[in-house]
């Protein structure tokens, strides 16, 4: 995930350890548990063959170089830029999505690191380092393990990312002549959030859109169930016997869970997602016996572009363009070329 600003990175940082711990386990219930109680809402608003690396170097100056914390090895590799870029579509987007969304992450992966390096922003890496490979900046990894990783598809995965990256060669998203924080995530929940109901933060060209796209991604449902205890541990409440467990209050105009009162004590549905590591905070759930059963719509946190919407997009036709007009408001494709002239020079 994508962060740029410090009070951005502290809560990307939060949200990404959620996201490394799987989140989905259904059980199975039979119809004669009946649930006993459920989420309500009570709003006071509407809401093979061995084959040689393919060079994927096309920047006008080859000097740009990307120095990444490789955090399994704690050592630093250095990249020229759109090597790196090939390593971080790779990581981050699957390769079997349509071209267009591939170009879509690409030059969302080189905005986010050309503004970091004209910025000389080094929050959260190594002395040394720009970057590491890990989610709290961007997932990152080098040819040997896109070798190891897709074996026998190695050589047409390659070239396909490869190609993304050259299409999109030199350019970066913009607002008011700025880099902007190119965040992205994997679902939607059929809308995209505003960046200030996430993090702190209101940024013009983070608003919410439609995605809907989004609920052919087979990630959009999921189901997790916690036991009564547990749930009530995790987020401090009590829940009683009543027909209802906490009432929601308030939504975002991405539709997801803004406020929760649990008699009283308000939780935030981004402080629920972290605390009973959810996929979303656009949940419900219910009392099953003496389990909770929590379903979710959408994986990620929902600011900025969703993956499987930008697929969406592509497959309908759309080219990158118009993907990324869609999930950035307001943001013109420029070319990157002078901002990257001043990191070489200080070089």
């Amino acid at each position: 995930m994508i962060k740029i600003k410090p009070f951005v990175v502290v809560a990307a940082v939060l949200i990404a350890l959620t996201l490394i711990i799987p989140a989905v386990l259904v059980l199975p219930f039979s119809d004669e548990h009946r649930a006993s109680g459920k989420l309500g809402e009570a709003l006071t608003k509407t809401p093979a063959k061995e084959t040689k690396a393919v060079p994927a170097s096309t920047s006008s100056d080859p000097a740009v170089e990307v120095a990444v914390f490789r955090t399994a090895r704690s050592t630093i590799e250095s990249v020229q830029l759109e090597d790196y870029l090939v390593g971080v579509v790779a990581a981050e987007m699957p390769v079997d999505f349509k071209e267009e969304a591939l170009k879509a992450q690409a030059l969302t992966a080189r905005t986010y690191i050309v503004n970091r390096l004209i910025n000389k922003d080094t929050l959260g890496v190594p002395k040394g380092a720009q970057v590491t490979d890990t989610q709290i900046h961007q997932v990152y990894m080098n040819d040997d393990e896109q070798r190891k990783d897709w074996g026998a598809n190695y050589e047409w995965k390659k070239k396909k990312i490869v190609n993304a990256v050259r299409a999109t060669a030199g350019q970066i998203l913009t607002y008011d002549g700025k880099p902007i924080d190119a965040l992205f995530f994997s679902t939607g929940n059929g809308y995209t959030e505003n960046s200030e109901d996430v993090w702190e933060g209101k940024f013009p060209y983070l608003r919410s859109v439609s995605s809907p796209w989004d609920k052919k991604s087979p990630k959009y449902n999921s189901q997790k169930v916690l036991s009564v205890h547990e749930f009530e541990t995790r987020l401090g409440v009590h829940l009683g016997s009543g027909s209802t467990i906490g009432k929601i209050i308030d939504r975002t105009e991405g539709k997801r869970v803004a406020k929760v009162d649990f008699k009283g004590k308000v939780l935030t549905g981004i402080q629920i997602r972290e605390k009973l590591e959810l996929r979303s905070s656009d949940f419900a759930w219910k009392r099953k016996g003496d389990n909770i059963v929590i379903t979710t719509k959408g994986f990620g946190h929902g600011v900025g572009m969703s993956q499987y919407g930008a697929n969406g997009m592509a497959k309908e036709g759309k080219n990158y363009q118009e993907i990324v007009k869609h999930y950035y408001k307001g943001v013109k494709i420029t070319s990157a070329d002078h901002m990257l002239d001043t990191v070489t020079a200080k070089k």
